[in-house]
């Protein structure tokens, strides 16, 4: 079932099907190790949902780079955009 609202924007909206498909790996994982699964498995499983986490990471940060909507009358600066990708990547 996909849920959608008419203020979103289609990128926020890949963003929330991104976000979903992960819950549910992530889900899927739970289930997995309560179900003792081999360890290559789960790992394997966990770098994939590691990769859609950054992805979404990469694509918000996108956003907000070309224009935060928390502030559009306040431009971006560079300083700005390095502490996004510095809080982003940890």
């Amino acid at each position: 079932m996909t849920r959608t609202s008419p203020s979103l924007s289609p990128t926020d909206e890949k963003i929330l099907n991104r976000l979903r498909r992960i819950e549910g790996q992530v889900r899927g994982l739970q289930r997995m190790i309560e179900e003792g699964r081999d360890c290559h498995d789960v790992l394997t499983l966990l770098s994939g949902i590691r990769s859609a986490l950054d992805a979404t990471g990469d694509t918000i940060l996108e956003q907000y780079a070309s224009g935060c909507r928390a502030h559009p009358d306040q431009p971006i600066t560079p300083q700005d955009v390095v502490r996004a990708v510095k809080l982003l990547r940890g």
